[in-house]
């Protein structure tokens, strides 16, 4: 009798989709959010071969959250549509694509349009790998994913600046668009390879009206938040934009609650736990990523520090980060999230009031110290109100909760510098505009502490209850469904 050859196994059953799937994630992560702080460094070199001003390449930066903005809604139809594999692995070749399309372009339109293809990559991007990595673990694993997380998230931020400015000194702007490649390709080939392919549901008719409407709201709102620093809150184009996007909000808002299979599934705000840590994420990312935008114009503007010593005064905050997660990490099933986002929100509120203190004579030292107490304080603050936030969610809504949460960060996260540069133009004046003096500085970190505040308050009403349960894999209802799920997800996955 004739033996048959042995059977091989499929490339995803020989690692565990517990390894990949971060992995990958970590990548996405690291490339998407260096992308979007990196070319700021580059544009002063673009002008010059271009021959522009710097202020003309403002659509440069611009249009990529505003893309971003605008693809996010359609991510959640899409991973349920195709799954969270295909979706994020199309998403990843369009950004690379269109990486190189930046290096290489000609002038600055064709400059745009591939930052505006890298924006709605972007868009894809981040939904698709949080929606990945939420549903791989289960609601007592995800605070112990989220601790080597949370690691690319600050990491890139503030090694940006550094990495730009050196490719740019030594090799050309083109390289700030270039270096994704290395990263992202090693990713697509890994997660091609690796990556388990999760067959895509039937999640209803595609719903375009709604896409339009959102994608119109969230495109022209991002518009008016970015641009109103610059070009004054009063102007024309900055207060049509807004008052268009506000009415455009409130139509996809109406259509979205009524149709059946929305695009934007905002019925999850009904629940209390994920609307009130939706909300903390939305106004405590103001003070937070506020703090981080202040920080290099005090020393660089009211200082006069050069770049490098901006850049390396800054970066401990990450290094308080990736300290505290890991203490939070222990203590979350424990304490729960009201304690800790609570607290975390108090501590960047007294850090913001002794940065207030700071004058033109401050140490460089003590300007470091105080941003490894900001980053002790803001580690208490990401991965708690995150992974709350899903901790009661039933797990088909996962891609549509993880979007959600991507669509307030993203306008959190814009509304922090718009909310800055407002402060240092009103505490400014009309004589210095080009040059705020310290006073004004000061002021606005005395803003940021009061919007802490209030931030911190409402942390402690927090109904946590249900996020404790699900971490201690104790909880009832829809977190314990889910868990038991998940886990077996991961038998059928593993095995």
């Amino acid at each position: 009798m004739r033996r048959r050859p042995p059977v091989l196994p499929a490339l995803p059953a020989l690692l565990s989709q517990r390894l990949v799937v971060p992995v990958v994630c970590v990548c996405v992560t690291f490339i998407a959010i260096v992308d979007g702080a990196i070319t700021t460094v580059a544009l002063p070199s673009i002008a010059r071969q271009f021959q522009l001003t710097t202020a003309a390449l403002d659509g440069v930066v611009v249009i990529y959250p505003i893309c971003l903005a605008m693809a996010i809604p359609a991510s959640a139809w899409l991973v349920e549509r195709f799954g969270g594999k295909r979706v994020l692995l199309t998403a990843l070749v369009g950004f690379l694509a269109s990486s190189m399309l930046c290096g290489a372009a000609a002038g600055l339109g064709q400059l745009i349009a591939c930052r505006a293809v890298q924006g709605l990559s972007a868009g894809l991007l981040l939904p698709a790998s949080a929606a990945l990595l939420f549903s791989t673990f289960t609601a007592s694993e995800q605070m112990r994913i989220s601790r080597y997380m949370i690691v690319p998230q600050q990491v890139a931020p503030a090694a940006a600046p550094v990495l730009g400015g050196l490719l740019v000194d030594h090799l050309s702007w083109r390289w700030v668009f270039y270096v994704n490649l290395p990263v992202g390709l090693g990713a697509l080939v890994f997660g091609a390879l690796f990556l388990a392919g999760h067959h895509g549901s039937r999640p209803g008719r595609f719903d375009l009206p709604g896409l339009l409407l959102s994608a119109a709201a969230l495109g022209t709102l991002m518009f008016g938040i970015c641009e109103g620093p610059n070009r004054g809150w009063s102007s024309v184009a900055v207060l049509t934009a807004l008052g268009l996007g506000t009415v455009l909000l409130a139509a996809a808002v109406v259509f979205q609650l009524r149709v059946g299979n929305p695009l934007l599934k905002l019925r999850l705000f009904a629940d209390r736990l994920f609307r009130d840590t939706n909300l903390i994420n939305l106004v405590g990312l103001i003070p937070i990523l506020g703090a981080m935008y202040i920080g290099p114009l005090f020393l660089q503007q009211a200082q006069g520090r050069s770049a490098s010593e901006s850049g390396i005064t800054t970066f401990p905050e990450a290094f308080g980060v990736l300290l505290t997660v890991q203490i939070v990490g222990v203590l979350y099933a424990r304490v729960g999230p009201r304690v800790i986002v609570g607290c975390g929100m108090t501590g960047v509120c007294i850090v913001l009031l002794l940065f207030a203190t700071c004058d033109a004579d401050t140490s460089l030292w003590t300007f470091r110290a105080y941003m490894f107490l900001l980053g002790l304080s803001m580690g208490c603050f990401f991965i708690p109100t995150t992974v709350a936030s899903l901790a009661t969610i039933d797990p088909k809504d996962l891609p549509h909760a993880t979007t959600l949460n991507t669509v307030v960060r993203q306008t959190g996260g814009a509304l922090a510098p718009a909310a800055v540069t407002t402060a240092l133009v009103l505490g400014t004046p009309s004589a210095a505009a080009a040059d705020p003096p310290v006073s004004a500085y000061q002021h606005a970190y005395v803003a940021l502490a009061a919007i802490a505040a209030a931030t911190a308050v409402f942390a402690f009403t927090l109904p946590d209850a249900p996020a404790r349960a699900a971490a201690r894999g104790t909880g009832t209802g829809t977190a314990s469904s889910r868990s038991v799920f998940l886990r077996r997800r991961h038998e059928q996955i593993d095995s």
